[in-house]
């Protein structure tokens, strides 16, 4: 998969991690309410993150 379509899904998580919050978790006043949806949008991030730099690799040129 192209790794453009995979920046997407990190931006879909950032966007979830707006909306989610304010609107389908506003009256969820306990630890599993919004701060364990952005721990778990955080560490999804993360292993977007780790997933798309895989392949990269270190050019030095001496």
């Amino acid at each position: 998969m192209k790794r453009s379509k995979w920046i997407w899904a990190v931006w879909c998580v950032v966007l979830l991690s707006c909306l989610v919050p304010y609107t389908l978790l506003t009256n969820v006043a306990a630890w599993y309410g919004s701060f364990l949806f952005w721990a778990c949008a955080g560490v999804a991030v993360i292993a977007l993150n780790i997933f798309i730099t895989r392949d990269f690799e270190d050019h030095d040129h001496e």
